[in-house]
């Protein structure tokens, strides 16, 4: 017991400790990159801004995931090596993809391609969804001998996470904040509610919080450096794989991430039905519009993390899968609710504009 609590702390303070002290290092190369956000576009109320952040979120992570392989934990998993091999891999693979993207504003099918190759990186190294429980049973849906479909739905899963992140992360210290709380059920999750407990995989998870915290810390409104694409895109890709590597916790994650990913459905869907490019950003996400509502940053953040932590909780509090499936009804219910609620009210109000005007 009293290792594993010094294997937690160690691993913890490590992915820290490296994080705080790579996000002075990232912006001074931002700086000296032109890697900068300037005012306009999405982001509004922020001077020049370096972008370059993901820089110490990664590092923060790598340095204490390798740490963590020499601590001696338990062990259950005869293929984890193989697993953490490709997670590290795809992890710079992907943060590779997403720092040329921050100095060189890739097109979006170049990003995309980015994204499917890592997440083929990943399924090649064993990090793949082979079943699913039925909650309604008990029992486990698996389709581990129709292997084109194993890797379809990996990929997809993985492609999905990397652009809610990379989507999510629109104002300060929202997409930071929200994958930290992901990382934390997460690690909860192995650390203490399996039956043997996943040390050594929930020590992942730990390192990613550990990294988040540390970048938040310079990010939390009103911030001094953003993450880019570099870091949105490689903790998309971590959470995809961590809620994958040791079991699936796909619950946790939909629990977790549901509003952020309700928000890409309703946004495709949105933009597809105008006309528009399903894959190009824009204002339109349920962040951006509160914050054209008047509400301030810090509130809708702070909004933000109680919703995720709330559903999140519920997948660690109750073991039955049919609660699980009611409260992830329930989340369904209100966010649609109000995306719907949000859209008439400013349809009203462009229809009071225009009648005024």
């Amino acid at each position: 017991m009293l290792l594993t609590a010094m294997a937690f702390l160690i691993v913890f303070c490590v992915a820290l400790a490296v994080s705080m002290l790579l996000v002075p290092l990232s912006m001074w190369v931002a700086r000296r990159l032109d890697a900068v956000d300037r005012p306009g576009g999405r982001r509004t109320g922020h001077d020049v801004t370096p972008r370059l952040g993901g820089i110490a979120i990664f590092g923060g992570f790598i340095v204490a995931a390798m740490i963590a392989q020499w601590l001696p934990v338990p062990r259950y998993d005869p293929y984890e090596i193989i697993r953490f091999v490709g997670l590290i891999a795809g992890a710079a693979f992907i943060f590779a993809g997403g720092l040329l993207d921050d100095l060189f504003d890739l097109h979006p099918v170049a990003q995309y391609i980015t994204h499917m190759a890592a997440a083929a990186i990943a399924v090649g190294f064993l990090i793949f969804i082979q079943s699913v429980n039925n909650p309604l049973t008990g029992s486990q849906l698996s389709w581990v001998n129709a292997h084109w479909f194993t890797v379809a739905v990996s990929i997809v899963w993985l492609v999905l996470m990397i652009n809610t992140v990379n989507f999510l992360d629109g104002l300060d210290g929202l997409a930071g904040g929200v994958s930290l709380i992901a990382g934390l059920l997460l690690f909860i999750n192995s650390a203490f509610r399996l039956i043997p407990a996943q040390t050594s995989v929930s020590l992942l998870p730990l390192a990613l919080v550990g990294a988040c915290l540390g970048f938040l810390l310079y990010n939390f409104n009103p911030a001094k450096v953003f993450m880019g694409s570099s870091g949105s895109y490689f903790l998309g890709y971590a959470l995809g794989t961590l809620s994958i590597i040791g079991g699936a916790k796909m619950a946790t994650i939909l629990l977790v991430m549901g509003l952020p990913l309700l928000d890409v459905a309703w946004q495709v869907v949105n933009r597809l039905s105008l006309g528009k490019n399903p894959l190009e950003g824009d204002r339109g996400h349920l962040h951006f519009r509160l914050v054209d509502m008047g509400i301030s940053v810090r509130q809708i953040v702070l909004l933000y993390y109680l919703f995720c932590l709330f559903f999140g909780g519920v997948a660690l509090l109750t073991a039955s899968r049919l609660f699980k499936l009611i409260a992830l009804i329930v989340m369904c219910v209100i966010a649609v609710s109000g995306f719907a609620l949000l859209k008439r009210m400013e349809l009203r109000s462009q229809t009071t504009a225009e009648a005024q005007g």
